[in-house]
């Protein structure tokens, strides 16, 4: 078996096309067949079956595509990791992040990391908890940070670093908003409106329009789980976005939806309102004790089984030094705190 078996395999498994696998990877069509058949006479089990012209994998196939996908990822990682041990001023951090950390605190981190290390690239993968600890788990990155608790039981090492509350984001009042109506009269009157309180319940959601996060996303989870857990069904307005497209969904009025606190920063045609989980809380924040509210922990990870990369190192630690740095500043966003020690 040879790595370059592996990545033909690989590639035929991504496309499920031959031919398309050859022209990614610039070999000629019947080199990468023969090799995929070496490949499968070494193992002495086919790995696809060609039916009617469709590529589908066999059993086998399926068993072997993410330990492939694994090996060709540690392969490349070593290779990098050589490269700096060997005393060159380059390497690389494949770094996944949550969409609210990208648009939030991860610039500042990245640009004093680059600062502080120019030739390291710096490779970001922004998407749902989920879909990052897959990707992690298969060695597409080095680090991720994610959401606890993971799901499953995923052999990755977590570190929680932050904490932050998740809020009910629904359109700002008109006068607050800053921009005319594109065809240039006022704003229309916005459905989505929810009350203004200093908190919300979760049974306050019912019945309301929800723009909803695409599957992937813990959040979409989290908000479905907590409806469920109030005795109903969260009602969809819009559901399939990412990050970026249902806060700008929820500005434009389609509804209403559950978001942490930090994504809000420098957002003034949107509101963000406390949720909590129970009567007893907002109670409690009545008589003078701050509520809980609904939070959620976000950790870095990184997989067991593999020692982080110099790089990767380094830019766990500029991430560490910043979030403590920013909480004894004062300068981390409204909602957000620390799980470091100063």
């Amino acid at each position: 078996m040879q790595l370059q078996q592996l990545a033909y395999f690989v590639a035929v498994a991504e496309v499920r096309h031959f031919t398309q696998a050859a022209e990614l990877l610039h070999v000629a069509q019947p080199s990468l067949s023969k090799q995929i058949r070496a490949l499968e006479a070494d193992l002495g089990a086919s790995l696809f079956s060609r039916a009617r012209g469709n590529i589908t994998l066999t059993p086998a196939g399926e068993a072997l595509l993410p330990l492939a996908q694994r090996i060709l990822a540690d392969v490349d990682t070593a290779r990098h990791e050589v490269q700096e041990l060997a005393g060159l001023r380059r390497g690389r951090v494949r770094l996944g992040a949550t969409p609210s950390l990208c648009a939030g605190l991860l610039g500042d981190v990245l640009r004093r990391f680059h600062d502080a290390y120019p030739g390291i690239r710096i490779l970001v993968e922004e998407g749902g908890s989920r879909d990052l600890v897959r990707a992690l788990t298969r060695g597409e990155l080095d680090l991720a940070l994610v959401i606890l608790p993971l799901h499953g039981d995923p052999p990755l090492e977590t570190a929680p670093i932050l904490r932050e509350r998740l809020v009910v984001a629904s359109p700002a009042e008109p006068e607050a908003r800053p921009a005319p109506h594109p065809s240039g009269g006022r704003m229309p009157p916005r459905p989505a409106q929810v009350p203004r309180r200093p908190h919300l319940r979760i049974s306050d959601l019912r019945n309301r329009p929800m723009v909803m996060f695409r599957s992937g996303y813990d959040l979409r989870e989290a908000t479905i789980n907590a409806c469920r857990a109030e005795g109903f069904e969260p009602r969809f307005a819009v559901e399939g976005g990412e990050m970026d497209a249902v806060l700008r969904f929820v500005e434009a009025g389609l509804g209403i939806a559950v978001v942490p606190s930090m994504v809000l920063a420098g957002r003034p045609g949107l509101h963000g309102t406390p949720l909590v989980l129970s009567d007893d809380e907002t109670r409690d924040h009545r008589r003078g004790q701050p509520s809980p509210g609904l939070l959620r922990t976000i950790a870095l990870a990184h997989r067991k089984d593999v020692d982080l990369t110099h790089a990767a190192r380094a830019f766990q630690s500029t991430l560490e030094t910043f979030l403590v740095e920013a909480a004894l500043s004062g300068s981390l966003p409204a909602g957000v705190e620390t799980l470091l020690d100063g």
